[in-house]
């Protein structure tokens, strides 16, 4: 972090959910719960709910890098988290602005392709560029188990490899080979909730519980925020993916299960036990000291 700067600014360039439960949003919760300020370069807009996607319209390339720099050029970056990038001429627009960030700002990519509702967030034509042109640039990527091999799928195209097989040590090294630094296979869809992190020569296991009851809509967001504003505040990799799986795990735990007709969405922030709190507090208050004043 930059000395004259009180708390690090992490970026998040990302599409904005409309329901408040992924995307942008969960990111500004996620960094805010992490204790550094959030900024954004918001890529496409949606309307979403609990529900579903109705709608996705992307933001302008030039207006996604404009973004970026009045964010970069003001208050600085510490660390860059990148989410839905939708399409071949964002991800360009992306891969330029980062080149402008000052050598060794640290960048995490959470690979959004599918909403939690099953809406494709990432055309089919833009895995190649996402591949070549993000992965490379990313310090951490953090896939779940579908959007990694579907990536090493997408890396070994022409070489008849199919990685529907493939999980564990395997996926994690072949994620490696497109070109982050580090690669963390996030556990929500594996049959055990471990996360996998693998720097090139290490993997480490990350175990956690699976909250059947919880509320999981914004959990990968929540993650990879949390890994990225570890990353701005000194954390090593590893130290950052382990405070990354406690945070998610939590809010998974913890997640607004009764909002709305959907997938809840996470709670990140404490929203229900804050709730908790207050409704303890009423019961607790006598009629007398309630009554409002004349």
């Amino acid at each position: 972090m930059a000395a004259d700067r009180p708390v690090p600014v992490v970026l998040s360039i990302a599409g904005s959910d409309s329901g408040g439960g992924a995307g942008i949003q969960a990111d500004l919760k996620a960094f805010a719960a992490a204790g550094v300020h959030g900024a954004t370069a918001i890529t496409a807009l949606t309307a979403q709910s609990t529900v579903g996607v109705s709608a996705v319209e992307a933001v302008s390339p030039a207006m996604v890098e404009a973004q970026v720099e009045a964010v970069a050029g003001d208050l600085g970056v510490d660390a860059v988290k990148i989410g839905m990038l939708g399409d071949v001429a964002t991800i360009e627009a992306v891969a330029r602005a980062l080149d402008r960030l000052p050598a060794g700002t640290p960048v995490v990519h959470d690979p959004v392709m599918v909403a939690e509702s099953g809406a494709r967030l990432l055309a089919q034509d833009a895995m190649a560029a996402l591949i070549e042109q993000v992965l490379p640039r990313a310090t951490v990527i953090t896939p779940n188990l579908p959007e990694a091999q579907a990536l090493v799928e997408e890396g070994a195209r022409g070489a008849g490899a199919c990685a529907g097989d493939l999980d564990g040590e395997a996926l994690a090294r072949a994620l490696h080979g497109l070109g982050p630094a580090v690669v963390v296979v996030t556990g929500g869809h594996r049959d055990e909730v471990t996360d996998l992190v693998f720097d090139g020569v290490r993997l480490d296991e990350l175990p956690s519980e699976r909250h059947a009851d919880g509320a999981a809509h914004g959990s990968g967001c929540t993650h990879s925020s949390t890994l990225a504003a570890h990353l701005a505040l000194g954390s090593t990799p590893l130290e950052a993916a382990r405070a990354a799986r406690e945070a998610s795990g939590a809010a998974v735990r913890d997640g607004l299960r009764g909002l709305g007709a959907g997938a809840g969405p996470v709670d990140v922030l404490g929203l229900t036990r804050a709730a908790d709190v207050r409704a303890k507090t009423r019961r607790a208050i006598p009629p007398s000291v309630a009554r409002p004043l004349p």
